[in-house]
Formats: structure tokens, C-alpha cells, sequence
């Protein structure tokens, strides 16, 4: 292949790093380990430091791992083309708006309180693979290998991985055998460069099998240009497959990598599916040497989207409370847990309301549970031009994580200081919502309320006969009524403090106990405004009942093509009258709704 001589920066970058040896592997070595190149070390001597870090079990390294941070979109900025067409590939990392990485800014992060650094890389941005040609272009390798040396000259750990890089992926589930094999045979000639290179580095890098590509991705069209074949079961049963054969290769090159520590991609790194008895951890012939990735960014309307502003109801925290509860079966089993991504993300930078909660009450699950955080950051919090932290609150959250605070602690101090603050959370979240509800749900009211559901069900208020005017979006205010007899009401919603409703996927107005308290009595809708202007209803709504207790006036509900033989209305006439008299597209964004009605009791 044509080679290009290296760029001046990237050139004096890496003399740089050569000269810096002392940081790259047994840091600070005074026990005569002898260094056999830049930044490696003969295993017949290791520094105190460096034994006592392979000695560790797999949830001792995630305590000592402490708190970490992405080098998001960087060496994983994937320019795979610009490579085939001759671009030298050290310098993609700044193709999706990131800065060229330095030593300063690597030093940063670990200042701020980040022991432990993710470094996503697209390797096939210096490899011809088309051509069957899984050479590493030395370019790209040997950045890597400075950034590896900045983090730990940083005295930090890193974790090295293959991140989705264009999808190549998919070719593990294409149709035809040939691409199969030769997407096996592309990972490990891709792992046993990268292994052979780092083989005798630091017991701090760890090696990551793959980003969220074992799963469903292995079914992406990216590459192949048709939808994989693979069956869900497949699906586990070739990313149990893929994830032994990293584990099996990397202890076959000796060194380090006979007992490194490597960590295992879970399904989708999704913490459900992860959790499925389909995915198994590999075997290893290392004891306690192996971790489990998995991603955080639940519920996605929050973390990913811009439809919702605000966490941290009693229903948020009992999710996430939930979810790291379920996960914690791998680190009863001994397994140390990464979460190797989480995040609140905002377009455009900016710090969406309630983060600190969020980032807290996960951080306390770590702690909790034996899982190493690590931060998905692309310059959002840590600004890598101006080496500046973009919140002081979010930024005393993670400085008092570092792992040089709490090392002086027994693990059952840790724990159970924790669980104080996950429960002391889950409390004031529940004394919070409880004092805004003005009406609590009794037997012996009927109270009127809105049921809703976004067209993404990313904002919903109390959907089903029951009422429960604390299942529902954090920030969502809501004005309901107790119906006392004939009469007319109004109920409303507002949806300006938690991002705007988009559409509708279900609505209705519903009656606690109307059943029982008002039988035979109808409901007649009289208008409805949206964002404080009047909608023209598609129809005329109806009064009924699904469980006999809750009366419903149904708004917008797909389900129903048919209105049903116990339907009702005021005038006893079910001409015209539907399921879906108030039909919102997604492109509709609610800010507010409002219902009126009129009660009228039986002839």
C-alpha cells in the first residue's frame, strides 16, 4: 500500500511519548523491570504497582478503575474512504469535530477526577480489507499507541476497543458463508495485531471486544447492502462465539495479554438483553480476568432526545434502581461490570436539567453494585480545546468519585453509604411529587384527569383506568377534578417543563370510580384546546367502560375500530361518534391541552 511520512504534529507527538517511557507500563519502575521497547516491559520483572494490579480479581480492578470518561468521537471518526483514497490516516480523529488529542488535554481529565479512559477506535480506517489485505497501516497504530501513552503517563486505565467502524460488523450475518468467514477471520487478524502490539504493556489497558455491534448489528446493511439473516437466537449465539474467540486470542499471545484483564462487549451492550440467559460470558483460561460491558442511556427520550427536559421522578429512579439491581447478577458471579457508556445529552451542547440526578443516583449504583462508570463525552463536559469543565455542580459530582477518595474505605463502607443516598433520593423524589398532587387517588371519588401518551410515548400522564397521578413524566403538571354530580368541568395538562408531547399514541379523558359512584351517568366532550386554541374534533366521543369502575371517554385510541354495543351518550345517539376524535401526528407538538365536558346523569 502507498505510506505517507507522518504529519510534523503527529511525529513530534510520538518522539514525545517514545521519550516518555517512564508512564507507559510499569510507571515510575524502580524494581529493575527491564523495557524492551517504548512503553512495554519484560513480565520477568513488574513493579510492585504492576503486580499488585495483576494479582487483582476481576471486582477489585473495578474499584480501583474508579470513575471514567470517554475520548468520544475521536479515533473513532470513521473515514474509511478518505483512507482507500490515500489520506494518511492520523489525522481522521478531528473529522467529527473533535480536537487533535493531547497529552494536556488527557492530564485534564484525569485532574478532574476521571481514573479510568475509554478509547474508541475505527481500525479500519488504516486497513485495506476489501482486498482481503487486514494490515493495520503502522500510521494509525502508532497513534493509537500515543494517546494509550498520554492516559497512562496519566496514570489512568484505558480500555482500547474496535468501535463500530462503518459496520463492517454486519458481514457476520450476511447470507452468504464466504462474507461470514471472512468478517471472523478480519476480527482476529484486526485483535492479534493490536494485541501483539500492546502485548506487553501495562496491566492498566484492557482491551474491549467490540463496541454495541455484538446483537442485532451484526445484522447491519452498512457494509453487505442487505439486512443480515441471523435469527435473534443467532444473533446470541454468534456474539457468544465472537466474544470467545477475542478472549482465546488474546491469551494465546503470552506476555501480558496471558492474564490481562479484557473486557466482554454484552448483547447490544443493552443491560436487558445482556441479562437474557442467550448471552454467555466466555470462557477464560486467566482467573478472574474478565469484565462485561454494558451502555447506559435510559429512558432515551431524556438521555438522547430533545422531547424531554427532566428526570428524577419516584418512576425514574425505580428504572434505573431497577435496571443496575438486575445487572448486578454478573458481579455476584464475580465479573466486574463497566458501564462503558452513559450520558444526558443535549443538541448543541448544554446541560439538560436534573443531569446532577441522574449522574448521581447512577454513580451510587456503581458504588453500590462494583460497576466502573465512564462518561460518554465528545467535548460536552470536558471541553478538550480549552481544557475547561462546563459545570461546576456535574463537575463536584465527579471529582468526589475519583477513586483516591474513597480507596481509604472498606467495600462495605462504600456500599452501604451508597444504598443512604439511592434510598435518601428515592424518598425526597416521593415526598416532592406526593406534595404536588392535589388530588390523591380514593375510593370514594371519582376524579377526571387526561390519560396521554406521546406518539413516542416519550411524555404520558397516568395512562390506564387506574388513576395515578404519579405515573408520569417528571416536570408534566396536570389539573384535575372531582366530578360531584351533573355538571361542567375542565382538565388539563402542561407539558412545557418536560419537552413538548409529540403527536399523540393514546388519550383519553377518564373518571376514577365513575362506575360506582355515577352508573349510566355520560360524559359529552365540549372542547378541546390545543396550545390554548380550539381543536376540531374528528368525530363525536362516546362514554364507556373497559373494567366496569373507570368511566373513559376515549380521545385518540388506535386499538378501537369499532365503537362497542355498551356505548353511550347523552342524547343516546352513536352516529358519528369514534375512538379517535382527536387525531395529533407526530409532527404535532402539544405544549398544553385542555379538556371541558359536561356530566349529565341518566333519564
Amino acid at each position: 500500500m502507498k505510506m505517507k511520512t507522518l504529519s510534523s504534529a503527529a511525529a513530534i507527538g510520538l518522539a514525545l511519548s517514545m521519550l516518555a517511557g517512564c508512564g507507559k507500563t510499569a510507571e515510575n519502575n524502580t524494581s529493575g523491570t527491564e523495557e524492551t521497547s517504548a512503553g512495554s516491559v519484560s513480565q520477568m520483572s513488574l513493579s510492585p504497582e504492576e503486580d499488585k494490579i495483576r494479582s487483582m480479581t476481576s471486582l477489585e480492578m473495578i474499584r480501583a478503575m474508579g470513575n471514567g470518561i470517554n475520548l468520544g468521537n475521536t479515533l473513532e471518526a470513521y473515514n474509511h474512504q478518505g483512507y482507500r483514497g490515500g489520506a494518511n490516516p492520523d489525522g481522521f480523529e478531528t473529522g467529527w469535530g473533535q480536537p487533535y488529542t493531547t497529552a494536556e488535554m488527557i492530564q485534564g481529565m484525569k485532574d478532574a477526577g476521571f481514573d479510568t479512559i475509554r478509547i474508541p477506535v475505527a481500525w479500519t480506517n488504516g486497513m485495506n480489507f476489501e482486498s482481503g489485505d487486514y494490515t493495520i497501516d503502522e500510521r494509525l497504530m502508532n497513534r493509537v499507541e500515543t494517546v494509550v501513552n498520554y492516559a497512562l503517563d496519566a496514570d489512568m486505565y484505558v480500555i482500547v476497543n474496535d468501535h463500530w467502524d462503518g459496520g463492517w460488523w454486519g458481514m457476520f450475518g450476511s447470507e452468504e458463508q464466504a462474507a461470514r468467514d471472512k468478517a471472523l477471520e478480519m476480527y482476529k487478524s484486526m485483535w492479534s495485531q493490536i494485541g501483539e502490539h500492546f502485548k506487553d504493556y501495562s496491566y492498566k489497558l484492557i482491551f474491549e471486544s467490540a463496541n454495541e455491534e455484538l446483537g442485532d448489528r451484526l445484522n447491519d446493511k452498512d457494509i453487505t447492502g442487505s439486512e443480515g439473516v441471523l435469527s435473534k437466537s443467532e444473533c446470541y449465539e454468534t456474539t457468544n462465539m465472537i466474544n470467545s474467540e477475542f478472549v482465546k486470542l488474546i491469551r494465546s499471545q503470552g506476555g501480558n495479554n496471558a492474564d490481562r484483564f479484557l473486557l466482554i462487549a454484552g448483547y447490544n451492550t443493552d443491560i436487558a438483553l445482556t441479562c437474557d440467559d442467550r448471552f454467555k460470558m466466555p470462557e477464560d483460561t486467566a482467573d478472574s480476568k474478565l469484565l462485561l460491558s454494558v451502555h447506559y442511556y435510559t429512558p432515551w427520550d431524556y438521555c438522547g432526545t430533545e422531547s424531554v427536559d427532566h428526570w428524577g421522578s419516584p418512576g425514574d429512579l425505580d428504572e434505573q434502581n431497577g435496571l443496575f439491581e438486575k445487572l448486578s447478577k454478573f458481579s455476584e458471579q464475580g465479573y466486574g461490570v463497566v458501564i462503558g457508556e452513559y450520558a444526558v445529552m443535549k443538541k448543541n451542547g448544554g446541560i439538560k436539567p436534573d443531569t446532577d440526578k441522574f449522574y448521581s443516583n447512577l454513580l451510587d449504583n456503581c458504588d453500590l453494585y462494583d460497576f466502573c462508570p465512564v462518561l460518554w463525552d465528545c467535548s460536552n463536559f470536558y471541553k478538550r480545546v480549552t481544557n475547561t469543565l462546563a459545570d461546576e455542580t456535574l463537575a463536584e459530582i465527579f471529582s468526589s468519585r475519583r477513586y483516591e477518595n474513597e480507596k481509604s474505605k472498606d467495600t462495605e463502607t462504600v456500599k452501604s453509604e451508597a444504598k443512604a443516598r439511592i434510598d435518601e433520593a428515592a424518598q425526597k423524589a416521593s415526598e416532592e411529587q406526593m406534595d404536588s398532587i392535589d388530588l390523591l387517588p380514593a375510593d370514594d371519588m371519582a376524579i377526571a384527569w387526561i390519560m396521554y401518551a406521546s406518539s413516542d410515548y416519550g411524555v404520558s400522564y397516568s395512562v390506564g383506568d387506574q388513576y395515578d397521578p404519579t405515573n408520569c413524566t417528571t416536570g408534566l403538571k396536570a389539573e384535575n377534578v372531582q366530578i360531584t354530580g351533573e355538571g361542567t368541568y375542565t382538565v388539563s395538562l402542561d407539558f412545557s417543563e418536560c419537552g413538548l408531547a409529540k403527536g399523540v399514541a393514546f388519550s383519553a379523558l377518564g373518571i376514577s370510580n365513575g362506575e360506582v359512584l355515577f352508573p349510566g351517568y355520560t360524559y359529552t366532550i365540549d372542547e378541546i384546546l390545543i396550545n390554548g386554541e380550539a381543536y376540531e374534533m374528528a368525530g363525536k366521543g362516546y362514554t364507556c367502560s373497559d373494567d366496569g369502575t373507570c368511566t373513559r371517554v376515549n380521545l385518540y385510541n388506535g386499538w378501537v375500530s369499532s365503537v362497542p354495543g355498551e356505548a353511550r351518550t347523552a342524547d343516546g345517539d352513536l352516529t358519528d361518534c369514534s375512538a379517535q376524535i382527536m387525531p395529533l401526528t407526530e409532527g404535532k407538538r402539544v405544549k398544553t391541552i385542555s379538556v371541558t365536558f359536561t356530566v349529565k346523569a341518566p333519564d
